[in-house]
C-alpha cells in the first residue's frame, strides 16, 4: 500500500484551501471575493496562489467557458493529518503526550475539551485492552 504524499502548503495557500474545502468548484474571482474581506488580496494574487496549488496537485483547474473552476484533489483531512504529523516530529519529537502536556499548561482548555481528552483517552484504553 503506497503512502500519499502531501505536497507542502503554504499558509497563503491554505487559506485558499479553506474556501475551495467549503464549496468548490469556484472560479478564482469567486476565491477572491470570499477572501477579499478578510486578506485584502486581489484576484491576482489569488490566481497565482490557485496555479501554485494546481502545480503541487492540491488542487484541479477545469476549463468553463473562458475561465477555469478549481475543486481541491488533497482532503483536508489528509492535509491535517500531514500537518500534525510534521508539528508532532519537529516540535514534540513526535509524541502526542508532550504536545498535550503543553497545551494544557500554556492554553486554556476548556470543560467541552476536557471532556473530548477525557473520552479520547478512554476510547484509546479500551482499543488497547482489547489488543494487547
Amino acid at each position: 500500500m503506497s503512502k500519499t504524499v502531501v505536497p507542502a502548503i503554504s499558509e497563503a495557500e491554505s487559506r485558499v484551501m479553506e474556501v475551495l474545502w467549503q464549496h468548490a468548484p469556484r472560479g478564482s474571482e469567486d476565491v477572491a471575493s470570499t477572501l477579499h474581506a478578510e486578506t485584502g488580496w486581489h484576484e491576482n494574487t489569488v490566481r497565482t496562489l490557485l496555479n501554485r496549488l494546481v502545480r503541487k496537485r492540491a488542487v484541479r483547474a477545469t476549463r468553463d467557458g473562458r475561465r477555469f473552476l478549481y475543486a481541491p484533489l488533497l482532503a483536508r483531512e489528509q492535509w491535517q493529518a500531514s500537518e500534525s504529523r510534521s508539528l508532532l516530529d519537529r516540535v514534540f519529537g513526535g509524541r502526542v503526550a508532550p504536545l498535550l502536556v503543553h497545551f494544557s499548561r500554556n492554553e486554556k482548555l476548556s470543560a467541552k475539551d476536557v471532556t473530548e481528552l477525557r473520552k479520547l483517552v478512554d476510547e484509546l484504553e479500551k482499543k488497547e485492552k482489547r489488543h494487547g
